[in-house]
């Protein structure tokens, strides 16, 4: 008599990064960025009427199992759903961005600086916000968190990586 043994090894299911991420936004954003929010709120709680209404004519078809138009009216009604629980999320936790003086610079800034005889402008911004090629960067970048809190006329050091670049501060708005 021969035993065989079998080994069967349970595969866990691959997730690509990012996906299924959960990770808490940054609250610091701009009055015309919460307005487009509130807007893109407004325009999916609309829709929302829409969508459910439609899934429930749909589930009056028959069989779920064989019904493709339930599926796909289900899912674009839990996207909606999953987009205002999101949207509503982000706007309770949100912060507007207020500068307060010139001195120092803050969140809400447009820096001015020199780099090799060149001036650029930047404006700090939180992460939602930030468009490099337009000059707005985030407060959490290495060049956004190496500004805060300096004033005009300093010198920061900042590491790129491959080499280190040297910003003077010339103008706070």
């Amino acid at each position: 008599m021969k035993i065989v043994l079998l080994l069967v090894y349970m595969q866990i299911p691959y997730r690509k990064p990012g996906v299924y991420n959960y990770a808490k936004k940054d609250p610091l954003i701009t009055a015309d960025k919460f307005a487009q929010l509130q807007n893109k709120l407004e325009r999916l709680k609309r829709n929302h009427p829409g969508a459910a209404a439609e899934v429930a004519r749909l589930a009056q078809l028959g069989d779920f199992s064989e019904n493709a138009e339930y599926q796909l009216a289900k899912g674009r009604l839990r996207r909606i759903n999953n987009d205002i629980q999101i949207l509503e999320n982000q706007l309770y936790q949100a912060k507007i961005i207020q500068p307060q003086n010139t001195d120092k610079i803050q969140v809400g800034h447009t820096i001015t600086v020199l780099i090799k005889n060149e001036q650029k402008k930047y404006t700090l911004l939180g992460s939602e916000e930030t468009d490099p090629q337009k000059g707005v960067i985030s407060h959490n970048s290495p060049l956004g968190s190496a500004l805060l809190g300096r004033g005009i006329g300093e010198v920061i050091k900042v590491n790129t990586g491959d080499k280190i670049v040297e910003y003077k501060i010339i103008k706070i708005e």
